[in-house]
């Protein structure tokens, strides 16, 4: 209604009464609405007196609009009929296409039962393919093969077979021609066929990032006490790259450590096991295991550093604030306690978390 006419105030309450009481149906109400506005009462004063809100009049005139172009594209009773129950929604919904795809639409929605959801989605396919210079292979003017066609069209870009499947359900529930229905069915065949056939799973590749995470392998000299017999004959592992691989002689104890640098640095690297008060100097009261890397290649003295001596036909750990008499057998590298684990059978259980 684009008629523009004066209401005499006696008019305007009438109708302000009619929508108040709701009489009619919504489109006597967005006809209704319509007028108001068109003669200049605004849409608050509307909402006021009557209880519509702006929201509620916008929909309810776009749709009676609608409604109109169905009547004019000749619809039968019984589908003016059906909108005229509480489903201004879904013709709103059809405000996109011109009237003889909202004619087309609305029949196919009332055969489909669709819901506001569904008449959106079915509106925005019927544009789509009204865009299209033909129709797609297969698929026909009908606005169910618009809409199947779309479903046809997504289903395919879908990578996993649940999300296929259901647009797949989706397109046969629209599909009118029986070759648009054939093309459904052939992707849904497709869709099953792949998923039949098992993907190798994926392999499980770890890469190496630092040094520290390629355990480094060193000799064990043995434990205190020890004499210097007991440094003859450590060999000096060759390790291959990239992976560290050695070859070791039968009878030779081997221990594991993170490469850190400064084992990484030394030329003959041995491991000694100890106590904590076989240490030139205390470091806790608490007597632990430790393990110490000494570096054999190291003969010269060095103020900064402890050494691995000979005294009174024992190996002991030393320092000197000047060159000693004693023989240097070696230069300690570090010493490494052992990990603090306050229950170990919690290593090997799932973790748990409160909920």
């Amino acid at each position: 209604m684009t008629e523009n006419k004066t209401l005499t105030p006696e008019e305007q309450e009438d109708i302000m009464t009619s929508l108040l009481h709701k009489e009619g149906c919504w489109v006597d109400w967005g006809k209704a609405c319509q007028k108001l506005q068109q003669t200049g009462v605004k849409s608050q004063e509307i909402f006021e007196k009557t209880g519509l809100q702006t929201s509620q009049q916008n929909l309810v005139i776009v749709a009676s609009q609608v409604y109109e172009s169905l009547v004019k594209e000749g619809a039968q009773e019984d589908l003016l009929s059906y909108y005229q129950g509480p489903r201004s929604d879904v013709l709103y919904e059809f405000r996109i296409l011109n009237h003889q795809e909202r004619l087309a639409a609305a029949l196919l929605a009332k055969e489909k039962q669709l819901d506001v959801d569904g008449a959106s989605s079915v509106a925005k396919a019927i544009k789509h393919f009204s865009h299209l210079s033909q129709p797609p292979t297969g698929f026909t003017l009908h606005p169910g093969d618009a809409v199947a066609y779309q479903h046809w069209k997504n289903a395919r870009q879908k990578k996993t077979l649940a999300d296929k499947a259901r647009l797949i359900a989706e397109g046969l529930k629209f599909a009118y021609s029986s070759t648009a229905r054939q093309l459904i069915e052939q992707l849904l065949t497709e869709a099953a066929d792949s998923s039949s056939t098992q993907n190798a799973p994926l392999l499980p590749i770890y890469r190496l990032e630092t040094d520290e995470e390629l355990p480094c392998i060193l000799p064990v000299a043995g434990t205190f006490p020890l004499n210097v017999q007991h440094l003859d004959n450590i060999p000096i592992l060759e390790l291959v790259d990239p992976f560290g691989v050695t070859k070791i002689s039968q009878g030779i104890e081997l221990v594991c450590i993170p490469s850190w640098q400064v084992v990484l640095k030394a030329q003959h690297p041995a491991v000694i096991f100890c106590k904590s008060e076989d240490l030139p100097k205390q470091t806790s009261t608490k007597s632990e295991d430790l393990l110490i890397v000494v570096d054999l290649a190291v003969k010269e003295w060095n103020i900064n550093h402890y050494f691995l001596v000979l005294e009174d036909d024992r190996l002991k750990l030393k320092w000197f604030n000047c060159a000693p008499s004693n023989q240097i057998l070696g230069q300690l590298l570090l010493i490494l306690r052992p990990k603090k684990i306050l229950d170990e059978g919690n290593l090997t259980e799932p973790w748990q978390m409160d909920d």
